[in-house]
């Protein structure tokens, strides 16, 4: 039975990614601070909705101690680093926090890596690296130069950490870069839970610029079977891949899918474009089909209604009777 760590385990993929590993006979450790960025009671649901025997310890992995403890207590297998300040709009505001927790904290998980003779480490990084690159789709390839977010730099920053540490320790690591992942328990700041909220509750939803910005979105189940297909990866000692939908939705389009699957039209609350937004992501997911036998199966259509029945049926009545 392999053991396995899991950072950010409580949050929205973490959560996911657990109760698969569970299923799939994994003994699995999450390490989670279950902050405040929002409800630290949604991230405690989510864990128990993913069932199973968890062990979880809750801590900042950018605390030495904490993560020693962890790494000292089990001998892991592997470690999946999902951990981290998230969001492009929020690390605006407070860039040294995201500094701190997403290279510092990366970096603690590394060395504790190394110290304890890991032989796998998986990063979760973003298509916000990507910038203002105007080549589309993105491909792993790609000069990645032009970020336009803390967010984003903290991210691509990880992956060289990652590079680092493969090429000097022989961590077989992994970088993959997640495409705006959506579905159920997913953070309810993101856009497709904050419309579909606000929409059900006849509330008006922000719409930042003219509605033609695009996003490569991506079912969660579909970057669950990315990460644990990349477990199993024996190539390069240190590679990365895109995990996305390889299709574009513009927010217009997606405005119009949630007020489908709601039967109700949205009220618009009409916002300039916001600075370190990307105009359009959209994945080349060809390297990870060829190398990691990854292959998309939702495409946006059909998820957007899977989500809101979801919503419907665990939040939306209960916000409802409130």
């Amino acid at each position: 039975m392999p053991e396995i760590l899991v950072t950010g385990g409580a949050g929205f993929i973490g959560s996911h990614l657990v109760q698969r590993l569970v299923e799939d006979g994994a003994s699995v450790t999450v390490l989670d601070e279950f902050n405040d960025f929002y409800d630290p009671a949604i991230k405690r649901s989510n864990l128990a909705a993913a069932g199973g025997s968890v062990r979880v310890v809750e801590g900042d992995i950018c605390d030495p101690t904490v993560v020693g403890k962890v790494f000292g207590d089990t001998s892991f297998d592997s470690v999946i680093h999902l951990a981290a300040r998230a969001g492009v709009r929020p690390s605006r505001e407070q860039p040294e926090l995201y500094l701190r927790t997403n290279i510092d904290g990366t970096f603690r998980l590394l060395e504790a890596t190394r110290s304890a003779g890991v032989p796998q480490f998986i990063f979760a990084s973003s298509s916000s690296v990507y910038g203002l690159n105007k080549k589309l789709p993105f491909s792993e390839g790609d000069r990645i130069d032009q970020t336009i977010s803390p967010y984003a730099a903290t991210k691509l920053a990880g992956e060289q950490l990652c590079s680092t540490y493969a090429n000097l320790y022989d961590i077989r690591t992994v970088c993959l870069r997640f495409f705006t992942v959506y579905g159920p328990r997913q953070r309810p700041d993101l856009a497709i839970s904050k419309f579909t909220r606000l929409i059900h509750e006849d509330k008006p939803i922000p719409k930042f610029g003219d509605g033609s910005s695009a996003r490569d979105y991506t079912y969660v189940d579909d970057i669950i079977e990315g990460i644990v297909a990349s477990l199993s990866y024996e190539g390069p000692i240190f590679d990365v891949f895109n995990l996305g939908g390889s299709q574009t939705t513009t927010l217009a389009e997606l405005i119009e899918l949630v007020e489908g699957a709601l039967g109700k039209r949205a009220e618009i609350d009409q916002l300039p474009e916001q600075p370190g937004d990307l105009p359009r992501t959209y994945a080349d997911v060809s390297k990870a089909g060829e190398l990691l036998g990854y292959s998309p199966g939702t495409p946006i259509a059909e998820g957007v209604p899977k989500y809101v029945d979801w919503y419907l049926e665990h939040i939306g009545a209960t916000a409802a009777s409130v």
